[in-house]
């Protein structure tokens, strides 16, 4: 027996952010006021191991042979949609969901997929300063001392040639003395890094300015990210932060290796691909990024390639493990002391297409599901041989900054 599901364009709403149907948030992808948001839980799967992204699609296509779809829409994003959220380590959990009602908007477009009836549609409400709660923060895994003394340990071994990259990260835990509001988390991600895609996938939550992969009918893009200097405030100082950034031969080697585990990823699925001879800055919040914005089309196959492969073939991407990756991993296991999670694992949606977007989980912290006061939040660094510690530990704690603002401003 099949299941109902209905796209339909819809009348004037508020912002995505702002929407409430009387489900629960449960899913978002955002960026700026475009993106989709999804409401209460159609269906939900756990994959785990070395075939979950295969596993991963099976069960995908396995769900949508069971439902009946009348989209009155059309496009990339309409339909009935999974937000999926993998895990960086294959012998971690990763989730797949399913919402009940996904509403979506694309510049003056807006639509609504929904699963059995289309729920009320209202403007949220937004919490109360006797709803806010207080956050109190508590050591992650490794002290400061202690993470600096790693990162130390990784430079001799870039420097004695056992490989050339690996990114080490760190974490954080949030106390608060009552149930942290995911909405509100959302929105403040949104207000303060309106460039960057808002994420939320069973309690993931984060502002990622890494798109590990798009495709839109064959064109792929992967936005590499690579290269940090932090943000003074200075517009003037900033500018000349900026052009440091784009000049020094530290950050250049490690973008460089970054772009070229993503070319190489995504090259045996294309016919034609585009790799910029140099990166541009990114302007964020909080800080600059050298980045590089790699295009391909994706070739005719008798094996469709869909985002499934391509997210396959990608992670994890040296901007997030480092190079030779096998090398890279195996240290990142014996220095972080943590367990990442689906910190730095792909992120985003899927159509029924196999179309969709995918960004890297940075700038981002793990609701705990159990008790909703607590919130693991992460952040890494990318390693090379001209890493400084103590310049590390800076930008790590920049890199933490828009989660840490994100809790502390509820």
């Amino acid at each position: 027996m099949s299941t109902t599901v209905t796209t339909e364009l819809i009348g004037e709403r508020p912002a995505l952010s702002q929407i409430e149907c009387g489900l629960p948030l449960t899913a978002s992808w955002l960026r700026g006021s475009d993106g989709l948001i999804g409401f209460g839980e159609y269906k939900k799967k756990i994959v785990r191991g070395p075939k979950r992204f295969i596993e991963a699609r099976q069960w995908w296509r396995e769900e949508l042979a069971h439902l009946s779809v009348t989209n009155n829409v059309h496009g990339v994003g309409t339909g009935p949609i999974l937000f999926t959220s993998f895990s960086f380590d294959e012998n971690e959990e990763s989730v797949l969901v399913i919402p009940q009602v996904v509403i979506g908007k694309r510049g003056d477009q807006a639509w609504a997929t929904y699963i059995g009836e289309l729920p009320a549609i209202s403007e949220h409400r937004a919490v109360s300063s006797e709803e806010r709660p207080t956050i109190t923060w508590h050591q992650g895994a490794l002290s400061d001392e202690t993470w600096k003394s790693r990162v130390a340990l990784a430079v001799e071994k870039i420097k004695g040639n056992e490989l050339e990259k690996v990114v080490l990260a760190r974490n954080l835990l949030a106390h608060a003395d009552k149930e942290l509001p995911i909405r509100s988390i959302v929105n403040n991600l949104l207000k303060n890094y309106p460039s960057t895609w808002v994420f939320l996938v069973d309690g993931l939550v984060g502002a990622t300015p890494e798109l590990l992969v798009r495709l839109s009918k064959s064109l792929v893009t992967s936005r590499v990210l690579a290269g940090t200097i932090r943000r003074t405030g200075d517009d003037a100082r900033d500018m000349a932060l900026a052009a440091s950034l784009a000049k020094s031969s530290k950050d250049l080697e490690e973008h460089e290796y970054a772009v070229r585990s993503v070319a190489d990823a995504i090259e045996p699925y294309c016919s034609s691909i585009n790799v910029p001879e140099s990166p541009f800055v990114l302007h964020l919040a909080n800080v600059m990024h050298l980045a590089t914005d790699v295009n391909g089309v994706v070739h005719e196959s008798d094996t469709p390639v869909d985002i499934f492969t391509l997210v396959s073939s990608l992670h994890p991407s040296a901007a997030v493990c480092g190079t030779p990756k096998s090398s890279a991993f195996s240290l990142i296991q014996k220095l972080e002391g943590m367990s990442r999670g689906r910190y730095a694992g792909p992120v985003g949606w899927v159509d029924r297409r196999g179309d969709g977007e995918m960004g890297i989980a940075l700038r981002c912290g793990q609701i705990n599901q159990v008790d909703k006061s607590q919130a693991v939040i992460y952040a890494g660094c990318g390693i090379v041989a001209g890493s400084n510690p103590d310049d590390e530990l800076a930008e790590s704690q920049a890199k933490l900054a828009p989660m840490r603002t994100a809790l502390e401003t509820l």
